[in-house]
């Protein structure tokens, strides 16, 4: 469970960090970013028949998965703004 936090903070800020924009967040939201973004990367993954269980290319898929969940989280949280 821990390793899971540490992993989904590790990707939630590199996906905040390779995303352009101010994203304002905190460390909460970006160690759930990076546990749904991984949930993601692995769905979006396994759909195309990609094996990417743990090491560099999980990781990359994982910050893939979470930078479109920032891009969903940017459309439903800038319609609420307006």
């Amino acid at each position: 469970m821990i390793w899971s936090i540490i992993i989904g903070l590790v990707v939630g800020l590199l996906a905040r960090a390779i995303k352009p924009g101010a994203d304002s967040m905190g460390w909460i939201l970006t160690i759930i970013l990076g546990m749904v973004g991984g949930a993601v990367g692995n769905f979006i993954a396994n759909a195309l028949g990609i094996y990417t269980n743990g090491g560099i290319g999980g990781l990359l898929i994982s910050v893939i998965g979470a930078i479109i969940v920032l891009f969903v989280y940017e459309l439903i949280a800038g319609r609420t703004r307006h």
